[in-house]
């Protein structure tokens, strides 16, 4: 069993017999509280305030930060990272971003930090295949309710967790989540509201996990 918690922005706790922290702020800099967690590994997409100056809350002594594209084994789990940009413009805009691929429990998991664009046929092809996608809907910072649409169709995941929205006290300019639920209620995706995701086997229709942010 694989769980999910979600401290907003694009901060979450990924946890089976291994922790994994992605993107952590420090609470203060972004209007939410810190993350209340600590990682065995800790990714960090990019190096912008709302998305690493968390490091050291969630990071213990032994903790493994992984930042950059390239493929690793980290504490028993295989870690991958892929380039891409934060921006429309090649990353001349807001910079580079890295796409992070984890193997656990069987689950190909995808986290796309703060992507930018769309992604290209062949970066699909590196990518896939995709079981789990955390992905941005916010829009202005990162792809928008629709392109993630798009991007969801190209990636092919069986669960989506949307994140990196607007939620309550959130200081981050940015769309909520509803333009993107209601786009893929339209494409027949079944919704769920939870806490906290404890996903044990693929479900048989396709799935959007709405965490609740733990961090407001």
């Amino acid at each position: 069993m694989v769980s999910f918690r979600w401290f907003g922005q694009a901060c979450f706790e990924i946890k089976d017999s291994v922790t994994i922290v992605t993107d952590p702020h420090d609470g203060d800099s972004v209007g939410l509280t810190h993350p209340d967690v600590k990682g065995d590994i800790v990714t960090i997409s990019h190096g912008h305030f709302d998305h690493a100056s968390g490091k050291d809350i969630v990071s213990k002594e032994d903790s493994v930060v992984v930042e950059g594209s390239g493929k690793r084994e980290v504490k028993g789990i295989k870690v991958e990272g892929f380039d891409s940009y934060h921006d429309k413009a090649q990353g001349s805009k807001r910079g580079e971003n890295t796409i992070f691929v984890f193997e656990l429990d069987g689950f190909e998991i995808c986290h796309l930090g703060d992507l930018g664009h769309k992604l290209s046929n062949e970066k699909i092809d590196r990518i896939k295949p995709v079981d789990i996608l955390l992905i941005p809907v916010g829009g202005n910072y990162t792809i928008n309710a629709q392109e993630a649409v798009d991007v969801v169709k190209e990636l092919k995941p069986q669960i989506i967790i949307p994140m990196h929205y607007k939620v309550k006290g959130l200081e981050v300019d940015i769309s909520d989540e509803d333009d993107f639920i209601r786009l893929v209620k339209d494409e027949n995706w079944e919704i769920s509201e939870e806490e906290e995701a404890k996903i044990e086997k693929l479900p048989e229709q396709r799935k959007v996990i709405k965490l609740t942010c733990q961090a407001t």
